[in-house]
């Protein structure tokens, strides 16, 4: 059985309307209990009014909602493809990372194997490189040490050349001091032996042996003068030819070094290179490899199956809308839709919100279980409202304790949510609230026993009864009916 239903309603917020309903409901009310009861001279007070009393009033509010699963998601491919295999039922429970459908991945497959090649090209290069980049760097620094070494012979050369040819100079020089000595001596012999030969003193014969010593001395002159010519042209030639070959041979040393310290800082850097080619062509397979993967469709959590959306062979793009299963006219862009677990959403007008709490025990009812109740609580109240058709309510999530196994998802329900009663509460019925002047009151009787208007104060309306927070006492008599005679017609 279902609980009254709690209505909070400040006096300083009651509205026209409602005051103008229940005064229009009262005397329609007088009005045809007048035209069925035919008055008396005298008012019987007893069956025309009632006594204000004290009493506990059970708090309930009454709310529409739905059944929701508190997990749910449209499962579909990252990438579009054809499905070529379903492998559950809608209705089917299935397990978290479960298989449920698998795309095309022919493609991917193809990609995989020129993405793997390329990645072992990538690593053999890196491994060449590992050992050819570090034998080009140690030839390099051979080639510096090498033109090290043939500066130092240069210099040695050079400074042979610049002892030595000074030295043949003043050797020749000497030589040739010499030879000319020996001419002159020849010559002096020569000329003695010239007056002995006519004279008779040495033979002919004796003579030419005089006269070919001094040829002799002259041609070995003449020899040592063009030594001497050919020792003092030669000689600074060769020493300037000397240094120039030093000169080329430090430029060479220069550029020698230089190559080989060019070839350190790259060294490094092509190695980098090539191990980046290597991360890349890693990264692609590792991408390649994901996405063949994603082409497995698993679930996401354990749930049940509550849609099925594709069939096999059916073109499935990635979105985040719902596509039919029975509308085979495009492209699907889901192929199954997962849920897990059941929870209720209701909407509670923002006027009895305040009487809400997260843990509050709720009574659910459901048009397809007429004759059974089910219990709930309320997990959580939505912080901001939501406002259709200018109604502000909140959103409230109930936890279902039982009912998990009979309700089903997009089922309406009906709520009622069991709050605290209001004990002593001063209730009169809902029927004796009139309004007169915009004022919400009772009328009572006065001394003579007529209606006489008095403002209240009311506070909880529940269906026919109602709470009056200050203007009457306990025990004071409030119309529910008026006696013909008298015209309580609201004035305004």
């Amino acid at each position: 059985m279902q609980q009254p239903l709690r209505i909070k309603i400040e006096n300083r917020r009651l509205p026209w309307v409602l005051g103008l309903a229940l005064g229009g409901l009262v005397l329609a009310g007088l009005v045809g209990y007048r035209s069925t009861h035919p008055s008396d001279s005298k008012n019987d007070l007893n069956k025309l009014t009632v006594l204000a009393s004290r009493e506990t009033l059970p708090v309930a509010i009454k709310a529409s909602a739905s059944v929701e699963p508190v997990q749910s998601v449209n499962i579909g491919p990252k990438s579009a493809g054809r499905l070529v295999s379903l492998l559950v039922e809608q209705g089917v429970s299935v397990k978290k990372d479960q298989l449920l459908a698998v795309m095309d991945n022919r493609e991917l497959q193809a990609q995989y194997l020129q993405s793997q090649s390329q990645l072992n090209q990538a690593q053999a290069k890196l491994a060449e490189a590992r050992v050819s980049i570090p034998g080009e760097v140690r030839q390099s620094q051979i080639r510096v040490q090498e033109a090290k070494n043939k500066i130092g012979q240069s210099e040695a050369s050079l400074k042979e050349a610049q002892v030595r040819i000074p030295r043949q100079i003043e050797q020749a020089k000497a030589q040739l001091s010499q030879a000319e000595t020996r001419v002159k001596l020849a010559q002096a012999r020569a000329k003695r032996n010239e007056y002995l030969v006519k004279e008779g003193a040495i033979t002919k014969d004796q003579f030419d042996s005089i006269t070919s010593e001094l040829t002799t001395a002259q041609a070995n002159l003449l020899d040592l003068r063009q030594r001497l010519e050919q020792v003092q042209i030669t000689g600074h030639p060769d020493i300037d030819q000397l240094k120039h070959a030093l000169e080329q041979t430090k430029s060479l040393a220069d550029e020698a070094q230089i190559a080989y310290q060019q070839k350190q800082q790259s060294a490094q850097s092509q190695i980098s290179q090539l191990q980046a080619a290597v991360k890349s062509a890693q990264s692609q397979l590792q991408l390649i490899q994901i996405q063949s993967q994603d082409t497995k469709i698993t679930a996401p959590f354990a749930g049940i199956v509550t849609q099925r959306y594709a069939e096999i062979g059916a073109f499935v793009t990635p979105s985040t809308s719902v596509s039919s299963s029975t509308d085979d006219s495009g492209p699907k862009t889901s192929i199954l839709a997962l849920a897990k677990g059941l929870q209720v959403r209701a909407k509670v007008p923002e006027v009895d919100i305040g009487q809400l709490s997260p843990g509050q025990k709720v009574k659910i009812t459901a048009d397809a279980y007429p004759n059974e109740d089910f219990e709930g609580k309320i997990v959580r109240i939505a912080p901001e409202a939501v406002i259709q058709q200018n109604v502000t309510s909140f959103d409230v999530i109930i936890s279902l304790v039982t009912g998990q196994n009979k309700l089903r998802s997009k089922m309406n329900v009906d709520v009622v949510f069991l709050g605290k009663s209001i004990p002593n509460a001063l209730v009169v019925p809902t029927v004796s609230i009139v309004t007169q002047g915009g004022k919400t009151g009772v009328m009572i009787p006065d001394p003579k026993s007529e209606p006489q208007f008095k403002q209240v104060k009311i506070g909880t309306v529940i269906d026919d009864k109602t709470e009056i927070l200050s203007g009457i006492t306990s025990g004071e008599r409030v119309f529910i009916d008026l006696p013909k005679s008298k015209n309580t017609k609201d004035k305004k």
